[in-house]
């Protein structure tokens, strides 16, 4: 095509470069799609290793699992020995003390049984064994409940009888006939007692 003719065929010429362009532009990202999808399809070694990834990372988290059930249960076990060994032993301390006692409480004996035995010197025997056997109840929590002269407190004391009593206010304890105790505050026995009434 000659100039002359070019120049009387300007939109001819343009609608033909127009149309190559767009050729050459839809061609290649169409080439592009089919390539990706090619190497989508066509790539089993990325697809294996991307397999073998997620097994290695779900064994791990069984093995991880495995080991935790595996502590608790031992944990288990060990808190199960040790409350059985506190059930057991609970009294190991208690028992060592009360030993004591009990070694006083036989030599009293001894010296009772002997033909040439002091009742003075039993005496203070005794007095001292209470005194003993007071300090290690003490020292474990246990508290003797001796109300002679007290209001009667029924949570603490159980009356045995009533006494007409013009001397003392009613419901008054006016004889303790046996001792309560208390274990770091809790009841173990209450105290019998005899109770005054209005005459």
């Amino acid at each position: 095509m000659t100039t002359e003719q070019e120049e009387q065929q300007p939109g001819a010429t343009v609608q033909t470069e127009s149309a190559e362009s767009a050729e050459a532009t839809s061609e290649p990202a169409e080439d592009i799609d089919a390539t990706q999808a090619q190497a989508k399809e066509q790539d089993p070694a990325e697809l294996t290793m991307l397999l073998e990834d997620a097994r290695a990372r779900a064994d791990d988290a069984h093995n991880q699992i495995l080991r935790v059930r595996a502590e608790m249960e031992n944990m288990a076990r060990r808190q199960a020995k040790e409350l059985e060994n506190a059930h057991k032993f609970a009294l190991d301390s208690f028992v060592k003390e009360l030993l004591q006692v009990r070694d006083s409480l036989e030599l009293g004996q001894v010296a009772a049984d002997a033909p040439d035995a002091d009742v003075t010197k039993l005496r203070e025997g005794t007095e001292l064994t209470l005194k003993l056997l007071r300090d290690v109840m003490a020292k474990f929590g246990v508290e003797r409940i001796d109300p002679d002269g007290e209001p009667f407190n029924p949570d603490y004391h159980q009356a045995m009888a009533m006494q007409p009593r013009s001397d003392v206010p009613p419901n008054t304890v006016v004889n303790v006939v046996q001792s309560g105790y208390l274990l770091n505050g809790r009841l173990m026995r209450p105290a019998l007692v005899m109770v005054s009434q209005a005459a």
